[in-house]
């Protein structure tokens, strides 16, 4: 498989990920189900197409910084997720 053909399938799946987590957000009733939909966006799909634009990179700086943007992508999705949960749990209080 070459660099080309797996940095093409990392961004179908990211991208893959995003529309799904779209498509959960316009379907779901209910505030929790759409942040369970929205999850999956921030820690798969948005580092999912940071590797994949890593991985058409090559390696060197530029694929450095693009694998770093995708942790702090999928560490920031993580916490996003759990302050808008809180925060819409205190809201429904």
């Amino acid at each position: 498989m070459t660099r080309h053909t797996l940095a093409l399938v990392l961004l179908c799946a990211g991208a893959a990920a995003l529309l799904l987590a779209a498509v959960g957000l316009a379907v779901l009733p209910g505030p929790y189900l759409r942040l369970h939909a929205l999850s999956p966006a921030g820690t798969l799909g948005a580092p999912l197409v940071a590797l994949a634009l890593a991985v058409e990179t090559g390696p060197g700086r530029a694929a450095a910084k693009l694998l770093f943007i995708g942790l702090l992508l999928a560490a920031g999705g993580t916490v996003t997720t759990m302050a808008v949960g809180r925060a819409t749990r205190e809201a429904a209080r």
